[in-house]
């Protein structure tokens, strides 16, 4: 997983309200287990309408995703993350989000950003100017350069996850000293569990 700790650039002015997961990535976009190319069928039914925001040049490339509430609602579906991710989209601001989703998005590098309606609206403002949003894990800000300034909480494990690029196999390999000093203390205890060598 890559590190992720300050974003900036042109944000998606989305706010739709209720996104749930089969909005986000259609069904049968589902019958594939590559990440690669799901960017594509993002926002599927929405991008056949003209004009919209994902199709937009002005937007192309955007690493901010400004949404509604209740954003990812619906099945545990991953590959909503996925797609996100495939789009290129690193930090998704919302007043809330499906527990499952904001999950999925932890555990693919995005950071679900909560911020109360009155931010989300001001932000949606600032997205419909060529001006860029800044995005600060560390110290747990959005700004603009319009001197907003919007505070936001995160849980510290999340926090150190995506700051320190830590997916599970990450943080399971940082233990790696430990794990081996237990399985040699557990193979001497134990040598019977040792397999044979041939």
């Amino acid at each position: 997983m890559e590190k992720l700790n300050i974003v900036e650039g042109k944000a998606y002015p989305f706010g739709m309200k209720n996104v749930d997961t089969d909005i986000v990535i259609p069904a049968h976009w589902l019958k594939t287990i590559s990440r690669a190319g799901l960017g594509k069928g993002a926002f599927e039914v929405l991008r056949k309408e003209p004009g919209n925001v994902f199709d937009d040049p002005a937007y192309a490339g955007s690493p901010i995703l400004i949404a509604g509430d209740n954003f990812g609602c619906g099945s545990s579906r991953e590959h909503a993350a996925w797609a996100l991710a495939d789009l290129g989209i690193k930090v998704v601001i919302a007043p809330s989000f499906s527990d499952i989703f904001s999950g999925n998005a932890f555990k693919n590098g995005i950071l679900a950003v909560v911020l109360p309606q009155a931010a989300i609206d001001r932000l949606m403002e600032v997205a419909r100017t060529p001006d860029p949003i800044h995005v600060d894990l560390e110290h747990q800000t959005v700004t603009t350069r319009f001197q907003d300034r919007f505070a936001f909480e995160i849980d510290p494990f999340r926090k150190h996850c995506l700051i320190g690029g830590l997916d599970e196999i990450g943080l399971t390999l940082g233990q790696a000293d430990a794990i081996g000093a237990f399985e040699a203390k557990d193979a001497g205890a134990r040598p019977w569990l040792v397999p044979a060598v041939a």
